[in-house]
């Protein structure tokens, strides 16, 4: 394998676990949080800020106005007129980029797919499931309380639609804006997994 993968997921889909897998299965480096991890050890951010991004996108409009930021707006700013959470998405970049010229690796998350657009040998993927599945999924994986797995499930996806909007001008669950996108509850996990080994094996 000599592709960086990068993977965008619905909440509960597996998209992490399939990721590990695939970097297991082709024997190459794996990074979801380690992302994070490097980003604040290079900026000196806490890591909690780093996560608090995504989880805070519930609203595009009011995700867009408390980073400081017009919407609407084509304007270019300088690094110091940017918002804590733009400078915060821009070190995130440096890494995925730093960690992607270093050779075939899977990024799970984090707008990869977008900040890698430019580079060549780049495959990008779409992990999404039905309903049930990630409800029952994020309920066993994640622990959530039966009660609320529905509300967070959609709430979760909601903050990465937007937060992905904000970033990188586009719909998140657009298919046609991926190389593979496919359904983890059709066939499993391990059973995704296969399939997508066996689609990167043809990928040239």
């Amino acid at each position: 394998m000599n592709k960086v993968i990068t993977i965008t997921r619905q909440y509960g889909s597996g998209g992490r676990e399939i990721g590990r897998k695939l970097a297991e299965a082709f024997g190459i480096p794996f990074y979801d949080n380690e992302i994070i991890s490097q980003a604040a050890k290079e900026t000196g951010f806490a890591e909690s800020t780093f996560e608090r991004a995504e989880d805070k996108a519930s609203n595009s409009l009011l995700y867009s106005l408390a980073m400081g930021m017009n919407v609407f707006s084509g304007q270019e700013v300088g690094y110091a007129g940017l918002s804590l959470d733009d400078r915060v998405f821009l070190a995130k970049s440096k890494v995925i980029r730093k960690v992607a010229a270093e050779g075939p690796c899977v990024i799970v998350g984090h707008c990869a797919d977008y900040i890698l657009k430019e580079q060549e040998n780049v495959v990008n993927l779409f992990i999404h499931a039905a309903p049930d599945f990630r409800i029952s999924r994020s309920i066993e994986v994640d622990n959530l309380q039966q009660g609320k797995a529905a509300e967070i499930v959609l709430k979760k996806d909601k903050s990465r639609a937007n937060y992905y909007k904000y970033h990188a001008g586009e719909r998140w669950d657009n298919v046609l804006n991926y190389d593979m996108a496919i359904r983890s509850d059709l066939c499993g996990i391990d059973g995704t997994v296969e399939c997508l080994k066996s689609f990167l094996d043809k990928v040239e």
